[in-house]
């Protein structure tokens, strides 16, 4: 059941251009490296990104219990599980995207000091280099509705998997302390990828997409690496931009973010595209936003 919802959610395929924001820094590391960092979905946005998952599994649950439930202790279970593998349990990374590559709350963010890029690429490119790696597309849900619908059918499943437990013999009266965590534990997986694209509403205007990897169960053995972060180490991933025939990086159109020197910042990219043997299709524009100091 949770298989299907996570299958509908990233049937989508995106048609636009998909522009990734970032700092010269990052730019430099991109064409260097031929990758993205996607980093793992707890150390994004300042831990914010599973704990809105957790938010709706919460409230979801109280007002289940509210009207009655039969089954309190599953989902009070199954809600203290949630809280502990949020920081706890599997791995998954995501790298993103945005279908606007101008946006002045993203150029808030990556070009404070005047540094900042946009990089956008051909969708099929996308598409091609996480089929190769056993990545994903997602398209960010923020809408409130379709978000509680969602919570409220994984629910149900967890519901209809401690439900069979119960018919096997691995649980017994419904009034101890039995344990649902195998049932849980048949979700994970799902549940992660599902809590990766529910974004806060607040954050409707980004219009992301995310490439997501493989849910990692063991990061000992996984190629996981770290990178310092505003206050903390971040485990990340590669996300590979590598072209089958080695050739450079297909970037399709940049976006030069707010800066004082306009010109010779210019110049400098092209330059430096040049020299790396990369020729945006559609060429380099600057944003047209006034830089602001601050």
């Amino acid at each position: 059941m949770i298989q299907d919802i996570t299958s509908r959610l990233y049937a989508d395929i995106p048609k636009e251009r998909l522009y990734h924001y970032t700092g010269f820094d990052g730019l430099l590391g991109i064409v260097d490296s031929r990758a993205l960092w996607a980093s793992d979905i707890r150390y994004m946005n300042d831990s914010a990104e599973l704990k809105h998952t957790a938010d709706l599994i919460g409230a979801e649950i109280t007002r289940r219990i509210r009207s009655g439930h039969s089954r309190p202790d599953l989902l009070n279970q199954f809600l203290d599980w949630v809280t502990h593998r949020i920081t706890n349990g599997h791995m998954l990374f995501a790298a993103s995207f945005r279908s606007n590559g101008n946006l002045l709350s993203q150029w808030r963010g990556y070009s404070r000091h005047g540094k900042g890029v946009s990089v956008g690429f051909d969708p099929d490119y996308i598409r091609e280099c996480a089929e190769r790696q056993s990545f994903q597309i997602g398209k960010c849900i923020y809408d409130s509705e379709q978000q509680k619908r969602l919570i409220s059918q994984v629910i149900d499943a967890v519901e209809i998997l401690a439900k069979d437990q119960d018919i096997v013999g691995e649980t017994h009266e419904s009034n101890n302390n039995s344990s649902y965590h195998p049932a849980f534990e048949m979700i994970e997986s799902d549940l992660l990828r599902i809590a990766a694209i529910l974004k806060h509403p607040s954050f409707t205007e980004e219009e992301e997409w995310r490439v997501i990897s493989p849910v990692i169960t063991d990061y000992l053995t996984a190629p996981v690496l770290f990178r310092e972060g505003a206050s903390m180490l971040v485990p990340y991933f590669e996300f590979n931009l590598s072209a089958r025939n080695g050739s450079p990086i297909a970037f399709e159109h940049l976006f030069l973010g707010p800066t004082p020197n306009i010109t010779i910042s210019m110049n400098s990219l092209t330059m430096f595209l040049a020299k790396n043997g990369i020729q945006p299709e559609q060429g380099i524009s600057y944003c047209q936003i006034p830089f602001r100091a601050r």
